[in-house]
């Protein structure tokens, strides 16, 4: 009974292990999304010194108009989730006159739809609350002081910018999270072609996310930032 379940149990273990190290490990500091983390916080502390924030603003705007995008993805794929529940026996009947195509019980594929569920609501979940914690990022920036002036930022100015920045890190992180876990879902979908499938499609998909966060071409560009600056006399990366 448990062997019929070994892809699903890897797949939970690999999932977890990843989110392990990209939130969680001594290797998270150097991971792409901490190194953004720090751009946030630099984006409100510059947001502080300016009088007019019609750019901040819609920076804002269009992280919300992405959140929900996937949100109503994700609420799409719990759709899709509950009509695979109700339609098992045409759809069994379909894999099973695939090749190479696992079909396997009833029993295993309402278990693995329940799953497919579950994690699409957990997506849905972390973008709801993402959305919501950006709403709370955009009235920290409008609470956030004028210093136009004496154009000089103020503590009580830096203090808000502060604040905008550490809730605006937060909500990127929930983002992030509800991002990989629909990157995740792909893994978890290859349960068709059987254990091993999902295990090896699950590993795949973590290699990728794992190159992105840790040796990218984004995370190459935002160190070249760093270099260029500290090559022409700039400040250098943040400490």
């Amino acid at each position: 009974m448990l062997a019929d379940y070994i892809g699903v149990i890897g797949f939970i273990v690999i999932a977890g292990g990843f989110s392990f190290l990209v939130d969680h490990s001594p290797w998270a500091r150097h991971s792409l999304s901490r190194a953004m983390d720090e751009h946030r916080r630099h984006w409100m502390v510059n947001m502080a010194g300016r009088s007019v924030r019609i750019m901040d603003s819609q920076i804002i705007a269009g992280l919300q108009n992405g959140i929900a995008f996937f949100a109503s993805t994700a609420l799409l794929g719990i759709g899709a989730a509950f009509t695979l529940i109700t339609a098992l026996d045409p759809v069994m009947a379909a894999v099973g006159d695939v090749p190479f195509l696992d079909a396997g019980s009833r029993t295993q594929w309402e278990v693995m739809s329940l799953g497919l569920l579950a994690i699409y609501a957990y997506a849905f979940f972390k973008f709801g609350w993402a959305y919501r914690l950006v709403n709370y990022s955009a009235m920290l920036l409008g609470a956030t002081p004028d210093t136009s002036r004496d154009g000089e930022v103020t503590p009580d100015a830096l203090a808000a910018a502060y604040r905008a920045g550490a809730m605006n890190v937060v909500a990127g992180r929930q983002f992030n999270r509800g991002l990989r876990t629909l990157f995740m879902s792909i893994g978890y979908l290859a349960w068709i072609g059987g254990p091993l499938a999902q295990i090896g499609v699950t590993l795949a998909v973590a290699a990728i996310l794992a190159y992105r966060q840790f040796a990218g071409p984004a995370l190459a560009a935002l160190r070249a930032g760093d270099d260029a600056m500290q090559r022409y006399g700039g400040p250098g990366p943040a400490p």
